[in-house]
């Protein structure tokens, strides 16, 4: 597979975080960007255009975090809401318990080293002596 054509790592660093966290008894949340497109969560818990969402199975149902969409149910003020949250708007997942967690720092999240977009060519990797 060919560098334009990878996948971007965020899912799957989302899905292990998620795994870990829960697998340690704490509560894992979203920090997410509710002004990209794509985003389907209650517009009055939305606050400075973010939103922090549990995503622990207590908290949500039929969770799935899947390559594009984290799309879940999960009830806000007792009613029931369909969530849908694109990975790109993800900002970070953290334990509440914790803190511990990742951020997630820019719109395109694997860049590749080797890649010069610009002229299309690969760059030769190289090394520096640090003293």
């Amino acid at each position: 597979m060919t560098a334009s054509k990878r996948r971007s790592r965020r899912p799957y660093l989302i899905r292990a975080m998620y795994e870990w966290m829960s697998d340690n008894g704490e509560t894992p949340h979203i920090d997410a960007d509710c002004s990209a497109q794509g985003v389907l969560v209650p517009s009055e818990y939305v606050r400075d255009d973010r939103i922090v969402l549990n995503i622990s199975d207590q908290a949500t149902t039929a969770l799935s975090i899947g390559n594009e969409t984290i799309e879940f149910e999960s009830r806000f003020g007792g009613v029931a809401r369909t969530i849908a949250v694109p990975i790109s708007a993800v900002i970070g997942i953290y334990a509440k318990e914790s803190g511990d967690g990742m951020l997630f720092g820019d719109a395109n999240p694997d860049p590749s080293p080797d890649d010069d977009s610009a002229t299309g060519k690969t760059k030769k990797p190289q090394l520096k002596v640090v003293k």
